[in-house]
């Protein structure tokens, strides 16, 4: 005859495995979820550079021109084509585009900061998370404090 007590604490025990796969599960999850986001959360802008510079390769300077919102239709008041081509066209510094290299991304709220070193030169391009626009950036850091 079975004994009312054998089975005591079985239900106890396997609860508590329950409860802590469920736990490991979760804290797994939650480390490599905010690894992997950590690793590509600025995958589109860093892509927009890398389709940026692609283009400049290839010399289509009116897609790569269009990248920063100016085109035929709407042009950069500005920042005309022409300015546009003294800065990125054949006989600028960044003319030889193999040349420049891709440095530090600064992750800021409402877009990244690319830093560009060309011909020893640091260029900061900034791209916008919401539309994917690129242009300059207006300073070297994400939120700048003026000193007074």
């Amino acid at each position: 005859m079975n004994n009312f007590l054998d089975n005591y604490g079985v239900v106890d025990a396997r609860r508590e495995r329950l409860v802590k796969r469920v736990l490991y599960a979760v804290l797994t999850i939650a480390v490599v979820g905010g690894g992997l986001w950590f690793f590509f959360r600025n995958y589109r802008e860093e892509s927009r550079v890398k389709e940026f510079l692609t283009l400049l390769e290839r010399q289509d300077y009116k897609t790569a021109y269009g990248l920063w919102g100016c085109t035929d239709a709407t042009p950069c008041r500005d920042y005309k084509f022409d300015r546009f081509l003294q800065d990125w066209g054949p006989q600028s510094d960044a003319g030889n585009v193999a040349a420049i290299q891709r440095s530090k991304v600064k992750s800021c709220g409402k877009g990244i900061i690319q830093l560009l070193q060309i011909k020893g030169q640091d260029v900061n391009i900034y791209i916008d998370r919401a539309t994917l626009l690129v242009g300059f950036a207006p300073w070297p850091v994400c939120h700048p404090r003026i000193q007074m």
